[in-house]
């Protein structure tokens, strides 16, 4: 039996749960740079079943949303939306923490 687990088993077992995803979410999102939140939105739909399974529950064409969450991909708020729903989040805004 192997000791160690690939980081990226840890993470999808963590992503299952809504609240670590929303959390990882909301964490890359703060970060400013969208690749970084795009990167994040892939994490979770692997996590999740993959990115077919996602484009099912959130009734998007699976081609479109494989363009949409790549490295090159540049969604929009309004295809952001039925992505989020069906992970079960929502895009929010806060005020920055005053340094």
């Amino acid at each position: 039996m192997d000791r160690y687990r690939k980081w990226e088993d840890v993470l999808d077992e963590d992503l299952q749960d809504p609240e670590e995803a929303a959390l990882y979410l909301d964490a890359c999102l703060a970060e400013g740079d969208p690749d970084v939140f795009l990167l994040a939105l892939r994490d979770v739909a692997r996590a999740r079943g993959g990115i077919a399974a996602l484009a099912t529950v959130a009734g998007l064409n699976r081609e479109h949303l494989y363009r949409m969450l790549s490295e090159d991909g540049n969604p929009r708020i309004r295809s952001l939306e039925p992505i989020l729903r069906a992970l079960g989040c929502r895009l929010g805004i806060s005020l920055k923490e005053s340094a």
